[in-house]
């Protein structure tokens, strides 16, 4: 999915500004900094405990910053809190359902907590219920609904009063692969005229709805950019393959090379400095003589690059 799916990405929507959140002497998040535009869907990274889910919170007011600020559609939720929430929609990663609630009765509830003004509610909720697939379902109990069902209720309240911007926190855990596509489906759709950011473990999932993609890890933002952007900046190893390999010790040497792992069949993969040249490591092959039968740029998963941001570790 790309920029250039859906409408231009101009419009800034959310800005962070050197958020910080601490809890006594332990500090959780450190100085995060991003902008999300109308028309992205932002994928939120991070390993357990980075502080994913503490950033959601101080995003959605429901946490106040140890400092730093948010604004939401220009709007500094500490000046103005019902405006700055009137523009916001969030799913947490525990939906805040009523289960002795219809879904009929709940986001009714949902529409009136969120300022609806009474002549627009019914159409309010015919919308929300149409666009998260909870037409066939309206009279019954939140808590007889499978948990693909109720994962679309949670939905729908965020997006019942037509927030600028959604959070969601971890969406699909827990779901079968059939609810998992339908809710991905439904998060591409809200990414088209809104602004997104999807908290989520599923390393496949950021690769198929997301344009953009932010890794934390230890209360820090280690990349926010474009995917695409991320595999330019992070593939850098290549795979190699000698008739007569010399000791590993000596690829070592190899300008640009930082360390030299054996494969099997006389394939070596070096883990190369940013900016090195593929062209100067040949020749310098070809120049001690042990025969370069292959040269290939390692392309690296996501998953690979998630490892290399969060751990320091060299892809496997």
């Amino acid at each position: 999915m790309t920029e250039q799916a859906h409408a231009p990405a101009t419009e800034v929507l959310l800005e962070a500004e050197g958020l910080q959140r601490r809890f006594g002497r332990f500090q959780a998040v450190r100085e995060v900094s991003f902008r999300l535009r109308q028309g992205e869907v932002l994928g939120f990274l991070g390993p357990n405990g980075a502080g994913k889910s503490t950033t959601m919170r101080m995003l959605s007011g429901t946490l106040a910053a140890s400092g730093g600020r948010v604004l939401i559609n220009g709007i500094d939720p500490l000046e103005r809190p019902l405006g700055a929430k009137a523009l916001l929609g969030y799913l947490p990663e525990s939906p805040p359902l009523y289960r002795h609630l219809t879904v009929d009765e709940y986001l009714g509830f949902c529409a009136r907590l969120r300022a609806v003004p009474r002549r627009e509610r019914k159409a309010a909720l015919a919308r929300s219920k149409r666009r998260c697939g909870l037409d066939q379902v309206g009279r019954r109990l939140i808590a007889n609904l499978s948990k693909g069902y109720q994962q679309r209720v949670g939905i729908a309240q965020a997006v019942i009063h037509e927030p600028r911007v959604v959070i969601l926190d971890e969406p699909t855990s827990g779901l079968d692969p059939n609810q998992i596509r339908d809710i991905r489906q439904l998060i591409r759709e809200l990414g088209r005229e809104r602004g997104v950011i999807l908290s989520t473990h599923i390393l496949p999932e950021v690769q198929a709805v997301c344009d953009r993609v932010m890794i934390l890890n230890q209360g820090r933002l280690v990349f926010s950019g474009e995917l695409s952007e991320l595999h330019r900046q992070e593939n850098r190893s290549l795979i190699i393959q000698l008739d007569d390999p010399p000791d590993r010790e000596a690829l070592d040497q190899l300008p640009g090379v930082t360390r030299a792992d054996p494969l099997e069949g006389n394939r070596y993969r070096l883990q190369l400095e940013r900016g090195a040249d593929h062209g100067v490591i040949a020749e310098r092959i070809v120049r001690h003589g042990w025969v370069l039968q292959a040269l290939c740029p390692e392309q690296q998963g996501l998953e690979q690059i998630f490892t290399r941001l969060t751990t320091g570790e060299g892809a496997a």
